[in-house]
C-alpha cells in the first residue's frame, strides 16, 4: 500500500506569533508560511489585508493566533473568519493556549463562564471545502470543554508533556526524577502520561483563615523534584510546593508548566537573582505558546523554552 502524500499548507499568523511561526515551518518542507498586512484605521480598528489571498483557493491553509489579551481577538477573529471563505481546501486554527480555560464553570448563579463565550465565537467560523475547521489546543484546563465547541469546529486537544519527558531523560539526574502535582487536578490531567515517574500529590488545607500547601500522598526526600501543571499565573501555589518539598528533603525542585501566562511581569518572582528565592528552582520549563511572555524571559535563569514547533508542523499534517 502507498504511502500517504504529505500535504501542503499555507500558514498564516498573527504578529507575535511570527518567531513561532517561523519554527514550524523550518520542522517540514510542506508548510510555507504566509504574510497578512496588519494595519489600522485612524479610529483604532482593524485595517487588514491577506496577502495573494487569490492563490488560497483548493489549498489547505492553517492559522496560528494568540489570544494574549482582549484587544488583539478582534483583530484575529477578523481574520480566522475570512480564510475560510476563500474557497480553501481545509482549514486549521492552531491556538496554542486557550485563554479562559480555567474559567469554565459557575460555582454560584451570576459567574460567567467565558471559556463557553470563547468557545461560541471560535464555534463560528465557517465551514471550508473540507468541512469544519480542526481546532489545535495545547494542554486545555479542562478535557470537558470539548465539548463547549458546536459542530463547525473539530478541537484537536494536544500536550506539552512528551516535549518534558524528552527534557528530563536529557538531565544528568535523570534517573532519581519525581513527578510533583500541585493539587489533584493537576495530577488528573496529567498523571497518566507520567506514570512512570514517582510521584508527590500536593494539596491546599485550610488552617485557620489561611490556605496551606500540604504533602498529601508521595516522598520527594533526595530526589529532584518537577512540578507539572497546566499553567500559572502569579505564580504563588508553585512557590509555596516549592517550600513544602524543599522542607521534605526534596534535593532539587524544578517547574514545567505549558502556558506561562505571568500577568503583571510575576515571572519575576522566580528568577535567579540575590533575595530569599535565589535558586529556588534549578529549571523552570515553559512552552512557546504565550509567546510575548517568551520574549519577555529571553536568557533568564531558571526558565528554558520547550518549543511546541514540532508537534504543530505535525498536527498541521494530520
Amino acid at each position: 500500500m502507498e504511502k500517504s502524500q504529505k500535504k501542503h499548507v499555507y500558514l498564516f499568523y498573527c504578529a507575535e506569533c511570527e518567531g513561532l511561526a517561523r519554527k514550524v515551518a523550518s520542522e517540514s518542507d510542506f508548510i510555507t508560511l504566509r504574510t497578512i498586512k496588519w494595519r489600522n484605521f485612524d479610529d483604532g480598528f482593524p485595517n487588514i489585508f491577506i496577502n495573494n489571498a487569490q492563490d488560497l483557493r483548493g489549498q489547505h491553509v492553517a492559522f496560528l493566533a494568540s489570544f494574549s489579551s482582549q484587544g488583539v481577538i478582534f483583530e484575529q477573529l477578523s481574520v480566522i473568519y475570512a480564510l475560510p471563505r476563500l474557497f480553501v481546501a481545509s482549514f486549521t486554527l492552531v491556538l496554542p493556549f486557550f485563554p479562559t480555560g480555567s474559567f469554565e464553570r459557575m460555582e454560584e448563579e451570576g459567574d460567567v463562564a467565558t471559556a463557553f463565550t470563547l468557545a461560541r465565537m471560535l464555534t463560528n467560523i465557517p465551514i471550508s471545502r473540507g468541512g469544519p475547521t480542526s481546532l489545535v489546543i495545547y494542554d486545555i484546563h479542562a478535557l470537558q470543554e470539548r465539548f463547549y465547541f458546536g459542530d463547525h469546529v473539530l478541537p484537536l486537544f494536544e500536550t506539552g508533556i512528551p516535549l518534558l519527558k524528552q527534557r528530563l531523560h536529557q538531565l544528568p539526574d535523570s534517573d532519581n526524577i519525581v513527578v510533583a502535582f500541585p493539587d489533584d487536578g493537576a495530577w488528573k490531567r496529567f498523571h497518566k502520561q507520567l506514570d512512570h515517574f514517582p510521584m508527590v500529590v500536593c494539596a491546599k488545607v485550610r488552617e485557620g483563615d489561611k490556605r496551606m500547601v500540604r504533602i498529601k500522598e508521595g516522598n520527594p526526600a533526595g530526589c529532584h523534584v518537577v512540578i507539572v501543571d497546566d499553567l500559572v499565573q502569579s505564580g504563588g501555589t508553585l512557590i509555596e510546593c516549592q517550600k513544602v518539598l524543599a522542607a521534605h528533603g526534596a534535593a532539587k525542585v524544578s517547574a514545567y508548566v505549558t502556558h506561562g501566562v505571568f500577568p503583571k511581569r510575576s515571572w519575576e518572582r522566580f528568577t535567579h537573582k540575590n533575595d530569599g528565592l535565589e535558586k529556588a528552582f534549578e529549571y523552570f520549563w515553559i512552552t512557546d505558546s504565550c509567546p510575548l511572555t517568551v520574549k519577555a524571559i529571553a536568557n533568564r535563569a531558571p526558565f528554558e523554552i520547550i518549543s511546541l514547533a514540532g508537534s504543530i508542523a505535525v498536527a498541521l499534517q494530520t
